[in-house]
């Protein structure tokens, strides 16, 4: 599919503003610390999984200041309600894109 008229990139835009948040404070994420090859294998380990704002905050090289932003932006968050907003825009999306063959 082809995005090309202003109102779906005003859709993608507020899309990609969902995602983001819902991406890096909600999915967690497996970070991989060891690759070992054994013979022809080759045997991965993961980090515990954890979410970009979970590593963020549990990080020493970020200052208070940001974590302090980042809390306060997490608190305001509800994932159910971001999950509906992304499905709501790609159902819009689909829509201009549906109505624009026609």
């Amino acid at each position: 599919m082809r995005y090309d008229t202003k109102e779906e990139l005003t859709v993608l835009n507020e899309l990609y503003g969902y995602l983001r948040l819902y991406t890096n404070f909600f999915q967690p994420v497996m970070k991989l610390i060891e690759k070992t090859r054994i013979g022809s294998k080759i045997v991965k380990k993961y980090d515990k999984s954890k979410t970009p704002y979970q590593r963020v905050i549990e990080s020493e090289h970020i200052p208070h200041k940001n974590k302090e932003q980042l809390q306060q932006q997490y608190a305001l968050l509800n994932p159910a309600e971001l999950k509906r907003g992304i499905i709501r825009l790609q159902d819009k999306l689909h829509t201009l894109v549906t109505a624009k063959k026609h």
